[in-house]
């Protein structure tokens, strides 16, 4: 079975893992699962990644198997708190970015300085926050890139498929509301491992 990494068409300047180790077993863990890609690669130096729905522990195993496969150098939050030893190196090798929550300027201006400060930057983030069901999606991968002055990707997994796909990519306005009711749309389409917690 193709997993299609191919078509996805990722430019060749993007930052990559070289470990042929880390390739083989997320080829070989979407392969066992049945999963392929699709869609095209942004080709965009530095952008938001909003990956949902979100709603099991299955959606780390998929996307960290996705990120092997693609080899694709992914950076994600993590509370400064967690940046301890032994899982400190882990955590920066992986791509976390520590974060200083009680900073007074917030998460949002900590996030677009190392936008700013980086040459290539592809930010994951899950736009619910949680696994749990919630009747609103928090706004903040919106405002980053807002801020920072680069575009949303939208990126899904579709369990009726099985499916890892690379939808729209597009630059945010400040009209909250207006973005998150797009971005929504856009994956209400989409089947989640549980639907019943979208």
């Amino acid at each position: 079975m193709s997993l299609n990494i191919e078509a996805l068409n990722i430019p060749a300047q993007n930052p990559r893992w070289q470990s042929r180790i880390m390739y083989w077993l997320g080829c070989g863990v979407l392969k066992m699962m049945g999963w392929r890609f699709e869609g095209q690669f942004p080709q965009h130096k530095k952008f938001v990644a909003a990956v949902a729905p979100h709603t099991s522990n299955w959606d780390f195993v998929v996307g960290m198997a996705s990120v092997f496969a693609l080899r694709l150098k992914l950076a994600f939050m993590a509370k400064s708190s967690l940046f301890v030893w032994p899982f400190a190196g882990l955590l920066r090798f992986l791509g976390g970015i520590a974060i200083e929550r009680s900073r007074s300027h917030g998460v949002v201006t900590q996030l677009s300085e190392k936008f700013a400060d980086s040459d290539f930057l592809m930010l994951a983030l899950a736009p619910e926050g949680t696994r749990s069901k919630v009747t609103e999606w928090k706004s903040g991968f919106l405002k980053i890139a807002y801020q920072a002055n680069v575009p949303v990707q939208l990126i899904y997994f579709d369990y009726a498929k099985k499916v890892v796909g690379f939808g729209p990519c597009f630059a945010v306005s400040d009209d909250w509301d207006a973005e998150m009711q797009k971005v929504q749309q856009f994956f209400a389409g989409v089947t989640a491992k549980f639907p019943e917690k979208c």
